[in-house]
């Protein structure tokens, strides 16, 4: 192999391993033409991509011109050899500027020289879409043809095309979220004014001061309590109150996914990182950067991710699958659970360390039942919002609403909205009397109460010995409390245990998991 060819390797060898720098799009693009300077007998270059505010090409990279010339290098579609090259998409060599009536030196950086310049210009292209032009004074030595020059020129082009893609599809995925954060701003008002500040409960009132006091801040958040009390309501609005409120908020659920697919989406990886691994991507965390990353149900991440994740939480630095380059990222955490994190740490199951970062500003939202004199302006407020839905209209009598106020919402806020949707679905009457809510609540709870007899019988209750309650306990707390190890110690079926687990309301009092023995 040529010394010519050892230097073509080095440089795309060298300009592959930027493809990971593609959010700093322009700063990677200098990078790039500075590695064609050093490498190649080069004086000038520069990357000329389209601009949508101007409605222009314009340079957004150079290597050998003045931040004075690159200012200048802005082209209409068509105009010169720059917007000819854009507008054809076919590569063009001159060879030798001053004789070329089309050249336009419009940067000014060859007025002062008498030597014969020569110049080529390769379109930036990717499956037929031209997305600017990469123009440079001859690369190689003389001797060697323009031929070579430019077939190197488009395979240096389709690279920077992959480049600008990438942070095209990046970018859209941000706007994408931030209009999706726009679109929820205005709901998160009304909610907001129902769920917490029209508050008359004492407790919520201290959610809400807590809330107001650490939003402007950049501490850690911890929100704990029932599922379904409103805890992503509750980050949303601490995001919305905070200086961050116009950077994207971007919600993980660390129970939602896998441990090997959830640490792909949450730091990202790099081509070829794992099996499918096609493309590089940026995770969750790089993509709120700026924002605020709320780690919902965080009781359930993975020891193997929690050291992880605190290293980021400690550093602001993450390094994606795949990758030994580190990436600095600014996000605020809000993290929530309703499992009790201490025991968690007690048990094994949580790094204590992590717990104590994640625990910075905790803050405790109260359960429904524990917060009834607010259910009358909760209703009032679904009604209103499943008026709009349901293009119809609802009134809940006085003794309906009694009967919603005491009744103890096991599932919180989030089971009084289901219900009401309801009740538009059943009512034949707009008016909404108390007998249909308990006949709605009672049938709730019949078939909560059936689909527990059918796991019974799906379960087969009829096992040799009925292993008695403390057998039960025993064999849960000797195996970590995972059902499929304690239900093979016990002789039963998965479903079996996980019916007796429901039956004695284990589930309540100790932190069960659903793990199933190792196959053999």
């Amino acid at each position: 192999m040529g010394n010519l060819e050892v230097l073509k390797l080095e440089v795309l060898y060298e300009t592959h391993k930027l493809i990971g720098d593609a959010l700093e799009l322009e700063e990677t693009l200098r990078k790039v033409l500075q590695i064609l300077g050093e490498k190649l007998d080069m004086k000038r270059a520069s990357i000329v991509l389209w601009d949508d505010e101007l409605n222009k090409l314009k340079i957004k990279a150079s290597y050998g011109l003045s931040p004075e010339e690159e200012a200048q290098g802005v082209y209409e579609i068509g105009e010169g050899v720059t917007g000819r090259v854009f507008l054809s998409g076919e590569p063009c060599v001159v060879s030798d500027v001053s004789q070329e009536p089309l050249f336009l030196n419009r940067t000014g950086a060859r007025a002062l020289t008498k030597e014969v310049i020569s110049f080529i210009a390769v379109p930036i292209k990717l499956e037929q879409e031209v997305l600017g032009v990469l123009w440079v004074d001859k690369l190689f030595d003389y001797r060697v043809s323009f031929e070579e020059d430019v077939k190197f020129l488009e395979v240096l082009g389709f690279f920077i095309a992959q480049l600008v893609k990438l942070k095209q599809r990046i970018d859209a995925r941000e706007n994408h979220l931030r209009e999706e954060n726009l679109a929820l701003r205005d709901e998160l008002k009304g909610r907001f004014s129902e769920f917490m500040y029209g508050s008359r409960n004492p407790k919520m009132k201290r959610v809400l001061n807590l809330v107001e006091q650490v939003a402007p801040t950049k501490a850690t958040v911890l929100l704990l309590g029932e599922s379904g009390t409103g805890k992503t309501l509750t980050a949303r609005l601490i995001h919305e109150l905070s200086p961050r409120r116009n950077k994207p908020f971007v919600k993980v659920n660390c129970a939602s996914l896998p441990e090997n697919l959830l640490e792909a989406e949450l730091f990202g990886y790099e081509r070829g990182a794992f099996t499918g691994a096609i493309r590089s991507k940026p995770g969750w965390l790089e993509i709120a950067h700026g924002g605020t990353v709320f780690l919902d149900e965080i009781g359930e991440l993975p020891l193997s991710l929690q050291s992880k994740l605190l290293r980021f939480i400690q550093e602001k630095e993450l390094e994606r699958l795949g990758s030994t380059r580190t990436k600095k990222v600014d996000v605020r955490i809000i993290a929530a659970t309703n499992q009790d994190l201490e025991k968690l740490v007690r048990e094994g199951r949580f790094r204590e360390d992590l717990f104590y970062r994640l625990s910075v500003f905790p803050i405790y939202i109260p359960p429904l039942r524990e917060r009834k004199e607010d259910i009358p302006g909760l209703v009032s407020f679904f009604l209103k919002r499943l008026e709009k839905e349901y293009g119809r209209k609802l009134v809940i009598t006085p003794e309906a609403l009694e009967i919603l106020t005491e009744y103890p919402w096991p599932g919180n806020v989030r089971e009084l909205e289901n219900v009401l949707e309801r009740l538009f679905i059943v009512s034949e009457n707009r008016v909404v009397s108390h007998l249909l809510v308990a006949q709605l609540l009672r049938l709730k709870t019949r078939l909560e109460k059936f689909s527990l007899e059918r796991e019974e019988e799906l379960a087969g209750v009829n096992v040799t010995r009925e292993p008695s309650l403390e057998e039960i306990i025993k064999a849960l707390k000797e195996n970590d409390f995972i059902i499929g190890r304690a239900a093979k110690q016990l002789g039963l079926s998965f479903r079996q245990l996980r019916y007796r687990i429901k039956k004695f309301g284990l589930e309540e009092k100790f932190p069960i998991r659903k793990g199933r023995p190792p196959s053999k």
